[in-house]
């Protein structure tokens, strides 16, 4: 009987260091399908293929936005050729983007509805950095300083688009959009000649003019691949233009 009861514990000790010896191996085929072979945006093609061929992986050009793809950073430049992440190089590089949308009544109207949904709460209003987040201790900077009145359109778009520091990326704002938005805070920042309106757009609940129009780009209507369609420039262009005659629209 001993004898026998030592094989039974024998025999469970090995059953159970295989159990054990297969839940510490992390076999693949027991996932759950959510971490499966692919290939991310803009990555290089690391392949037993490439290998094979004798190319070397970091030669091959990433791949670009398949047709009727949506970028969610917009065609004004895409994210193979400025990166998305928020480093001191990518903000300098986006800094040398020229500001396609010249300032006008719409222009500014647009900004202004993007900005107040999307910037008061923590810059606040008028751009000071006293928006609604701070009373609950969070900080938020002046756009009035004159660090911020010397940036160029192309960093505080780049801003918008990246993030930075606490700040997240605000992709939500469309790409053409996000221009307006620089228009209009060089309004906040006295630079246009003219003030610029700090009054709400609209009231909680109101729909129509107050607030944003449908996507232009996502999820309803895909954009076509494009080629970038602004290209950096040597030096930062000046980003200070007159007051827009009354009336001008875009």
């Amino acid at each position: 009987m001993k004898g026998r009861s030592r094989n039974q514990q024998s025999a469970i000790v090995r059953s159970l260091s295989a159990i054990l010896l297969l839940l510490t191996t992390a076999c693949p085929w027991f996932t759950t399908f959510t971490d499966q072979p692919r290939q991310e945006p803009w990555e290089q093609q690391w392949s037993d293929t490439v290998a094979w061929l004798g190319v070397r992986p970091e030669s091959l050009p990433s791949r670009g936005n398949p047709q009727f793809s949506v970028p969610i950073y917009g065609t004004t430049v895409a994210a193979f050729v400025i990166s998305s992440q928020p480093t001191p190089a990518a903000l300098d590089s986006l800094a040398l983007l020229p500001n396609p949308t010249p300032v006008s009544d719409s222009s500014l109207a647009n900004g202004r509805r993007h900005y107040q949904i999307n910037c008061a709460v923590c810059h606040g209003a008028a751009g000071a950095g006293d928006g609604l987040v701070t009373t609950y201790g969070l900080p938020a900077p002046s756009l009035l300083t004159d660090i911020t009145k010397n940036r160029s359109d192309g960093y505080i778009y780049g801003i918008i688009r990246n993030g930075r520091g606490l700040m997240p990326p605000y992709n939500r704002i469309e790409d053409m959009d996000r221009w307006d938005v620089v228009n209009y805070l060089r309004g906040l920042q006295g630079r246009l000649g003219a003030p610029v309106s700090t009054e709400p757009a609209g009231q909680p609940g109101e729909n129509g003019p107050t607030v944003p129009t449908h996507s232009l780009t996502a999820p309803t209507r895909p954009v076509p691949y494009a080629r970038p369609t602004v290209v950096p420039t040597a030096v930062p262009s000046d980003t200070t233009r007159a007051a827009p005659p009354a009336g001008e629209h875009r």
